[in-house]
């Protein structure tokens, strides 16, 4: 039996560093079986967009130092959340 308990946490990262610095065998009487899945993955959209225009999405998440991508999921959520 161990003293140590399991994190309540829904931190990857932190789930992640804890794993790596302990075993599972350690835990077995806190584990319990799920049926349904515990992390959604997120979905995947694909959209075609002209050069000239991926070009434009570009400049302006550089200037804003961020990832393109994530500059178009930023603005998809926001027009989302309004609507």
């Amino acid at each position: 039996m161990t003293n140590q308990h399991l994190p309540h946490t829904d931190s990857i990262q932190e789930l992640a560093a804890f794993w790596d610095s302990h075993d599972l065998t350690a835990f077995e009487d806190q584990l319990e079986e799920v049926a349904e899945p515990v992390f959604e993955r997120e979905t995947v959209v694909q959209i075609r967009l002209q050069p000239k225009d991926v070009d434009a999405i570009k400049a302006v998440a550089k200037a804003k130092g961020m990832d393109y991508a994530d500059l178009i999921r930023e603005w998809v959520l926001e027009n989302v959340q309004t609507a």
